[in-house]
């Protein structure tokens, strides 16, 4: 055996020379330490896709706030609208001031809300009455603020359908109602006919469904009447709201707040996004001095878009009321 004072020697020796290894204790410590080149690497990488990320939203919004243009077969400079259909239609006069593709038949996602909050209105319901949400009202809602169990007013429930585009709300306020959901949509079918909207055909109450169909030309029809509602219109104009259940406060906000504080005097708008609608956007607006004119967007490629191409479009039109050429008076970009 070797000696104490041997094997110490010997033990340093070793570990001067690197025979006994560091404890995975005090690698781990090192190596975080020092950062290896793979994760050097890894970090660079991150940091480039964020900032072409960001290039690309920047890049995104810079052509989206640029208005297009192209002359029509008479030499009139007009819009070129960069979404599947669009419509300015005054409602006061019947007359369509612009349209592309209005009366093509498309899916219009949560447009259909304004339907169901049209329909819920007609049948006069207590407002104060409070109503229990179901698991059938929140399953695969995709947007909801309501859980199973929530004990809410028929008011806090339609103000969640129009102000932040609640799936489940609006399948509350079909379920509620007399006759339960499939009486609901017949009627909500036979409302469309009543007021002419002969593209208009809807198979759910949220828009979650790609068979709720309508044309531009009809949605604005359709937005100018839900606008001309005294209980619906007040609802639409809010940038938020706040929703009381029998277990919490929850503060929901507008999906039209890209449109709210942009210079433009919103009577009333709706919007709405599923795969096979694009983005959509149904919007009363008011000129200033003047009229009030509806303006829809259908199948847009991009939220920012939609918001874009409707004050595009508006700036076209107040520009034109007031005698300017192309009219392109901007009132916000």
């Amino acid at each position: 055996m070797l000696g104490l004072g041997r094997l110490n020697k010997t033990v340093f020796a070793l570990a001067v020379a690197g025979v006994f290894a560091l404890t995975p204790v005090v690698a781990a410590a090192q190596a975080a330490k020092k950062p290896t080149t793979t994760t050097r690497t890894a970090a660079a990488r991150a940091r480039a896709a964020a900032q072409a990320r960001a290039a690309a939203a920047a890049r995104l919004v810079r052509e989206a706030e640029t208005p297009k243009f192209k002359t029509d077969i008479l030499g009139n400079l007009v819009p070129d609208v960069r979404a599947a259909a669009a419509i300015v239609f005054n409602p006061q006069t019947n007359e369509v001031l612009w349209e592309a593709n209005s009366h093509d038949r498309r899916p219009i996602a949560s447009l259909t809300k304004l339907m169901t909050a049209l329909t819920f209105i007609a049948d006069e319901p207590d407002m104060n009455r409070k109503v229990t949400v179901v698991r059938a009202d929140t399953r695969a809602a995709s947007v909801t603020y309501l859980r199973t169990g929530d004990v809410v007013t028929l008011r806090d429930v339609l103000h969640l359908t129009l102000i932040a585009s609640d799936n489940a709300a609006a399948r509350v306020l079909a379920r509620t109602s007399e006759g339960g959901s499939s009486a609901f949509i017949r009627r909500m079918n036979e409302t469309a006919l009543q007021l002419g909207l002969t593209s208009a055909r809807f198979t759910d109450p949220s828009g979650l469904h790609a068979d709720n169909v309508a044309s531009a030309y009809d949605i604005s029809h359709l937005i100018s009447y839900a606008s001309a509602n005294d209980t619906l219109a007040p609802i639409m104009r809010k940038s938020s709201h706040e929703v009381r259940t029998n277990r919490r406060v929850v503060t929901v906000r507008s999906t039209l707040n890209k449109l709210f504080g942009t210079g433009v005097d919103v009577v009333g708008g709706k919007t709405g996004f599923i795969s096979k609608a694009g983005y959509c956007l149904a919007t009363l607006l008011q000129i200033p001095h003047g009229s009030q004119v509806a303006v829809v967007v259908l199948g847009a490629s991009n939220s920012t878009l939609r918001f874009a191409e409707v004050r595009h479009l508006f700036n076209w039109v107040v520009g034109r009321t007031n005698g300017l050429d192309g009219g392109d008076e901007t009132i916000d970009r």
